[in-house]
């Protein structure tokens, strides 16, 4: 795995080398645009408007629009030259509780790795947080921004241990800034829905039953495996399987009557596919559609 970003983090005159790798990559099933007469994929085209002709990346340049139609072209050297010392070096700026963060806060997730000659300060770092029960704030810069971002220990709860032991180590969550969140209008419960004495304990009573451990495992996007069996029987040459009913609109009931029907339905929680199966799922590949797209990728 590539990392993303490679350079020091400081606390006072301690300082460690590391790299960040980036902590998830979603997957999903990639479709190309063909013509639909002779099914030859189609290519994308840089066309200048001005004067009809198609325009190789090698003449290109980035210009930023500081009025309609009106650029101001900005090199690669200059575009480097306004990154700050956080481009190769990112200092704990303070210290917080981890739930005085919303996680509406959070942009996107990196493994924070210690090179060789920083290993001894970064667990002491780790374990210092994990005692105090901190996460700190740091900002670093890469991708052409500044990223405020969270560092936190972390056991990786839900994820297979290495070694019979948990994961222990530092994740980075980079955040958005203050003036980048937006907030839904008429977001919230308004004072005059408050639910009644009643309707709260039929409704703790009803959530109680759902309470189990967080399992990823137990999940799976069903959108993804319905799409890759589609394909998969499509370039076998056989028909698609029939798509499953959809779900009915549930009808609007009643408060009091919808809590009382649900806790005599009695819902059973998941249960994880076995490991095995789980597994063999996961490591079926489509033929050949899948190899193309990943090669086409």
């Amino acid at each position: 795995m590539a990392g993303v970003w490679s350079g020091y983090l400081t606390f006072g005159l301690v300082t460690m080398p590391v790299r960040l790798f980036s902590g998830a990559r979603g997957e999903r099933i990639g479709f190309h645009l063909l013509h639909d007469s002779d099914h030859v994929r189609l290519k994308q085209q840089m066309v200048c408007p001005a004067d009809g002709q198609v325009v190789g990346r090698d003449h290109t340049v980035r210009g930023y629009e500081f009025s309609k139609g009106e650029y101001v072209v900005v090199s690669p050297q200059e575009i480097q030259s306004a990154a700050p010392h956080t481009q190769k070096q990112m200092s704990i700026l303070s210290l917080c509780r981890a739930a005085e963060i919303d996680p509406l806060w959070f942009e996107s997730s990196y493994y924070l790795v210690p090179e060789t000659a920083g290993r001894k300060a970064y667990a002491l770092l780790l374990h210092a947080l994990e005692q105090g029960g901190w996460v700190a704030l740091v900002q670093l810069s890469m991708h052409n921004r500044e990223y405020l971002s969270l560092l936190r220990p972390t056991h990786l709860a839900g994820m297979p241990a290495a070694n019979g032991r948990a994961r222990s180590g530092l994740l980075l969550h980079t955040l958005y800034y203050h003036d980048e969140l937006r907030v839904a209008e008429n977001f919230g419960a308004p004072a005059e829905s408050a639910a009644s004495g009643a309707e709260l304990k039929l409704a703790l009573q009803l959530l109680e039953g759902m309470v189990q451990p967080f399992d990823p495992a137990r999940y799976e996007d069903r959108y993804r495996k319905n799409l890759e069996r589609l394909v998969e029987a499509k370039v076998e040459g056989r028909a698609p399987a029939p798509p499953s009913h959809p779900v009915a609109r549930p009808r609007v009931m009643d408060l009091m009557d919808a809590l009382k029907r649900s806790l005599e339905e009695k819902p059973k929680p998941a249960k994880a596919a076995p490991a095995g199966e789980t597994k063999g799922r996961a490591a079926r590949p489509l033929p050949a559609a899948r190899s193309r797209r990943r090669r086409a990728a």
